[in-house]
């Protein structure tokens, strides 16, 4: 895009009034995520329907990184005493468990459990968050000194549904303001959202098919910088003549190398291929996907730290992995109701004839992965807490959604005693 037509999306953007997941349901305004105004009208009372928990109102201006201050802040070594606590909640399965749990709810004395930290596993949908930031690292490339351009190419580039999108089962929320009509359903070909939405899709319901989009167009930004967005025609000959090796490399500079340059090691955490069928057959990631608890807590800790890409791009995607949708797996615990939860999940199960065993979905006989990064902030009385948790789990035969919902609640109370704060405190 040239910078003319740039400066005509920035006039546009700086025009909207800001007042001011996964997003902050007061976002619409700034965003255009349609899907923001649906809730909102919710809680306004102005459609009826299942309202959010008292945790996940917080607005955009009160969704801040939490360790700005402390940008030179690193993973302490594991308290024992701690360690030892966290290990009894897993009991008897606890080698089929990793769990890291960092208390920074007095960043002056942080607190650091881990079990199993280093055991690398396709974690499945939270390599989304790599996707993220991939798509981010690029816009910073392209204008590296103005967010506004980056805001206005996030909320006024359309996508079209494209064979990219293809298939998933993930519903998405299309939602006409002025109509105010409301249609879920897995995205189709031909379905349009900004960028914006698209990632939001992508994180917020974790759509495979908003994912393919997201990276679907991280790689034409590569490509076209500044002359980005482009026509239908363009991408459909771009996808169809670009030699498989160079669509390699492209994918690669766009989702492999901001690990790399944002201090982590790809070696642990490498998001390998898009999320969906259609996409895999027109551009080969050229490996696998993985990632360590390790690995996807220094994520965390750098995005708090606003050391992803930049304080800007931290703190947008924290903003987007702020869970404003239903809240579901780790994030769906009654314990969290009133705490704001920043988190991603991401399943990958499978199954064989087993006699007496009936396969359901997170229930795999075979492999049963369940894989959860989750920031939680909860102002209890006085006492502000906060702290990261990063759960993998491979237990068999057992619904993991369930598991790690249980092992929320314990980790939460487990927070809350280290702290003294007592049972009935709200």
């Amino acid at each position: 895009m040239n910078q003319v037509k740039v400066a005509v999306l920035a006039a546009c953007l700086l025009g909207i009034s800001v007042d001011a997941p996964a997003y902050p349901l007061d976002g619409y305004e700034e965003t255009g995520i349609r899907r923001l105004e649906y809730f909102r009208l919710i809680e306004a009372g102005e459609i009826e329907e299942t309202r959010q928990p008292p945790g996940a109102l917080l607005t955009m201006d009160q969704v801040e990184l939490g360790l700005t201050r402390h940008p030179d802040f690193e993973i302490p070594k594991a308290d024992p005493e701690f360690t030892a606590a966290v290990v009894e909640l897993l009991g008897d399965q606890a080698d089929r468990y990793s769990l890291l749990i960092l208390d920074l709810s007095n960043p002056e004395q942080p607190a650091y459990a881990e079990h199993r930290p280093d055991e690398r596993q396709n974690v499945g949908s939270v390599g989304k968050i790599i996707s993220a930031l991939g798509l981010y690292q690029t816009l910073a490339d392209i204008y590296p000194d103005s967010i506004e351009q980056r805001q206005a190419m996030l909320r006024n580039a359309i996508v079209t549904a494209d064979a990219f999108s293809q298939t998933d089962h993930h519903t998405i929320r299309i939602f006409d303001v002025e109509n105010r009509e409301l249609t879920r359903r897995p995205m189709q070909i031909g379905d349009q959202g900004s960028l914006w939405e698209q990632l939001d899709w992508m994180l917020s319901v974790s759509s495979n098919s908003a994912a393919g989009m997201v990276m679907r167009d991280a790689l034409l930004l590569q490509h076209y910088g500044q002359d980005y967005p482009v026509s239908e025609a363009q991408i459909t000959e771009f996808f169809a003549t670009t030699p498989a090796s160079d669509l390699t490399r492209l994918f690669q500079q766009a989702f492999w190398e901001p690990v790399s340059r944002n201090g982590m090691n790809l070696d642990q955490i490498r998001q390998g291929s898009i999320f969906t069928a259609g996409g895999q057959r027109r551009v080969n990631g050229g490996g696998l996907s993985y990632a360590t608890p390790r690995s996807l807590l220094e994520f965390l800790l750098l995005m708090e730290q606003g050391r992803l890409v930049d304080p800007w791009s931290s703190l947008e995607m924290k903003r987007m992995l702020y869970v404003t949708e239903r809240r579901i797996r780790y994030a769906s615990s009654p314990a969290l109701s009133r705490a704001a939860v920043y988190s991603k999940s991401g399943s990958l199960y499978s199954c064989e004839p087993e006699e007496g065993f009936v396969c359901h979905p997170y229930h795999g006989n075979v492999r049963n992965y369940m894989n959860s990064v989750n920031v939680i902030e909860h102002q209890v009385g006085e006492q502000r807490l906060f702290y990261f948790v990063v759960l993998i789990s491979n237990v068999l035969r057992v619904n993991s959604a369930v598991t790690h919902q249980t092992m929320a609640t314990e980790v939460h109370q487990l927070i809350r005693t280290r702290h003294g704060i007592s049972p009935e405190a709200r």
